[in-house]
């Protein structure tokens, strides 16, 4: 997600500094270069040789003749994105004055000033994130550019966010965004029908691949809700759905307002009327199977315009079988594309699928971030296509 992109990673005096030796891991296992800075009040909490080891690389602790801050953050300098992780109210407010008397306040002034990408992820009591000067601040430097990672309200505190919605920020910031303005619908996981009050119909899907595609395209700038039976995420806004009855309703919902839908959940096919009461045990039971409704179709009915990127999982492996299912639904719901991929990959890291357009069928074979970073640029390409005819 971040191969090539260079981060300076400045640090300040929240306790929430003592997290950032995995951030800075978590940012080169991603790709990224990463150089640290700190303030000394930072130094009191955790140790420079920390964040030495952790990006293998010297930190700043001072500006000097040296000129770090330019070097790092100015014209033409190394960082293509300066991550401020954690920010403290002291810092925010710093930020906002252009008060530069820390290594990390002078690069943020530096970084603002040559238009280099700038993110915060606060840190602090939630009294102090409350505060109406803190508060102002934040809205101030937010108009200016700068990308702020909400923190976790969680325990009176104003908790540093997650790695994932640090690093999925940064990526956000440091690349091109193809899909900045667009709104994009993406279907995730498995849908349950219910039996009785205890009991469901489901499937295997994992939902990594929806997620994974959502992640993808908010990177590349795009406004992301993420249907799905599952927890929220930081790149989107999850609706919670569980039937396939509930997914449809919210996802037609959703596509009123957006440009394109990504129909990657695995959609039960069929639905039951439940029961009001738990079935006892141990009896012969027989359940009684309709047809769910199919969401791409119904959606393309009340939405005849909207691009629609289909999946179509089979359990044959072969790829002229998955072709061919691919294209019938590829005509039937005239979908941009579809993506079809073998069942077995259900739940798994690495997959295998082909990206089949109405004129060509592109295969792919790796992680799943990888297949998602390849959809989003798919339909990258698509809205700019439309937008200039």
């Amino acid at each position: 997600m971040l191969e090539g992109i260079n981060v300076a990673l400045g640090v300040t005096g929240s306790i929430a500094a003592v997290k950032t030796v995995e951030l800075a891991h978590e940012l080169r296992r991603q790709g990224a270069e990463v150089r640290g800075v700190m303030s000394s009040s930072a130094q009191g909490i955790i140790h420079p040789w920390a964040l030495e080891f952790a990006t293998e690389n010297d930190v700043v602790t001072e500006i000097t003749g040296a000129v770090e801050h330019v070097d790092l953050c100015g014209y033409g300098g190394w960082a293509d994105v300066f991550l401020v992780a954690p920010a403290t109210a002291n810092t925010v407010g710093k930020i906002a004055g252009a008060v530069d008397d820390t290594p990390v306040t002078t690069c943020a002034t530096t970084a603002l000033g040559a238009d280099t990408p700038v993110v915060i992820a606060p840190a602090m009591h939630e009294p102090m994130y409350d505060h109406p000067g803190v508060l102002e601040a934040i809205d101030t430097v937010a108009e200016w550019g700068v990308d702020f990672v909400d923190p976790r309200l969680e325990e009176g505190k104003a908790k540093i966010a997650s790695e994932e919605a640090i690093v999925a920020d940064v990526a956000r910031a440091a690349g091109e965004q193809p899909l900045a303005g667009k709104q994009i619908v993406v279907t995730a996981g498995a849908t349950s029908e219910s039996i009785d009050p205890v009991r469901v119909l489901t499937n295997r899907s994992s939902g990594k691949m929806g997620r994974a595609v959502a992640k993808a395209c908010y990177v590349r700038g795009a406004d992301v809700t993420l249907v799905q039976q599952g927890s929220d995420v930081p790149y989107a806004d999850v609706q919670q759905v569980e039937s396939a009855t509930e997914m449809l309703e919210a996802t037609q919902e959703a596509c009123q307002s957006a440009d394109t839908l990504v129909s990657a959940a695995a959609i039960g096919d069929y639905t039951v009327e439940p029961s009001d009461e738990k079935i006892r045990s141990g009896q012969h039971l027989t359940l009684d199977l309709e047809p769910a409704p199919k969401l791409i179709d119904e959606v393309r009915e009340t939405q005849p315009e909207l691009p629609i990127v289909g999946f179509k999982a089979e359990t044959s492996g072969e790829d002229a079988a998955m072709i061919e299912q691919a294209r019938q639904t590829l005509e039937r719901a005239d979908l941009a594309f579809v993506v079809a991929n073998d069942a077995s990959v259900m739940g798994e890291t690495e997959t295998r699928a082909l990206l089949v357009h109405a004129a060509n069928v592109a295969a792919y074979e790796g992680d799943k971030a990888g297949l998602g970073a390849e959809i989003a640029e798919s339909i990258a390409t698509i809205l700019g296509a439309n937008s200039s005819t």
